[in-house]
């Protein structure tokens, strides 16, 4: 697949699920088009920037999540970025659950 391809597809993703309000659909399609591995290594970065994001030490992180400390300090490099989506998707998150 050519660059121009993905970047496509990424594209048709990124506007389909903006486009779903289900939660469920959108678990079901993840789990679908996503190996077991694959989740498994979403859900650990999406886990580890959270725990960054309240203020977790990356050391306390590693030793109860078993990740690496570079693996760590990418994501925390990511959410410290100026415009970090990171950080836009955990403000929508806890938004969400800040009215529940």
């Amino acid at each position: 697949m050519t660059d121009e391809m993905s970047i496509r597809a990424l594209d048709e993703l990124s506007l389909s699920l903006a486009k779903i309000e289900d939660k469920e659909l959108i678990k079901e399609f993840l789990e679908c088009i996503l190996t077991e591995n694959e989740i498994s290594g979403v859900t650990s970065r999406w886990t580890l920037v959270r725990r960054l994001n309240e203020g977790q030490t990356q050391r306390g992180i590693a030793n109860e999540l078993g990740l690496s400390l570079c693996k760590i300090t990418r994501g925390s490099k990511e959410l410290k970025k100026e415009r970090s989506a990171f950080k836009k998707v955990i403000d929508i998150y806890d938004d969400i659950l800040s009215k529940e």
